[in-house]
């Protein structure tokens, strides 16, 4: 049996450091991330950073240009769709679920963190951090560990985008996705798995379509 690690390696600090910027777009997609000038910054070798950067490209957070070294990876409509479809499939398997076992306690929670939601529909950042962590209990609610572990990659992903985004699309689409997510509640405290699986295609479409049409409309204004 191996020894319980007392004390994280500077590898994994600076991989830590490097997720959390790239998620939160402190390191904005396409940026070049330059090596010599991190390890200087963050009083290190340059040797924990590639080994965090080699983990992070592995994750998609992070590419290597040739001649040119590595970035932050870009945000492009390929992305964005795959994400949603990842998030989508993956939601209604975890919805569908919890439409069977969620409890009326389970319900009236969720009643009362949609409740919440409502009255933080003007403060977007925290009503994104309410969004999150209410797509994570629903999750957890259906008891599916293993589409709970894959869900959570696919939603640091879209943690990202929702940072790059967040005033320009997740800001203008709060209205119509609590909308959803109410429908979403009715349909699970009905039982009807059917209503489950439509109400979260619908969520996640409408989402990808926001998020791709502002994303190329950009591109043709630049």
């Amino acid at each position: 049996m191996s020894p319980i690690k007392a004390f994280k390696s500077k590898k994994e600090l600076v991989y830590e450091y490097l997720r959390k910027e790239i998620l939160h777009g402190s390191f904005a997609p396409g940026a070049r991330i330059v090596i010599d000038e991190l390890a200087a910054t963050l009083g290190v070798s340059q040797i924990p950073i590639r080994e965090a950067l080699q983990q992070l490209q592995s994750e998609g957070f992070v590419e290597t240009e040739l001649h040119v070294g590595p970035r932050v990876s870009e945000i492009r409509p390929e992305l964005i769709s795959e994400i949603f479809q990842l998030l989508e499939a993956l939601e209604v398997i975890s919805s569908k679920a919890a439409c069977i076992r969620m409890t009326p306690a389970d319900l009236n929670e969720m009643e009362r963190i949609l409740r919440r939601m409502d009255d933080l529909h003007e403060d977007t950042e925290r009503w994104s951090q309410e969004n999150e962590r209410l797509h994570d209990w629903i999750c957890e609610r259906a008891g599916t560990t293993l589409v709970k572990n894959l869900m959570d990659n696919v939603l640091d992903q879209w943690d990202r985008l929702r940072h790059c985004y967040l005033k320009d699309v997740f800001a203008h689409r709060i209205d119509l996705a609590q909308k959803d997510h109410w429908e979403l509640f009715y349909a699970l405290r009905d039982r009807d798995p059917e209503r489950v699986e439509q109400v979260m295609r619908q969520h996640n479409q409408r989402a990808l379509a926001a998020y791709v049409g502002h994303l190329k409309a950009a591109r043709q204004i630049a």
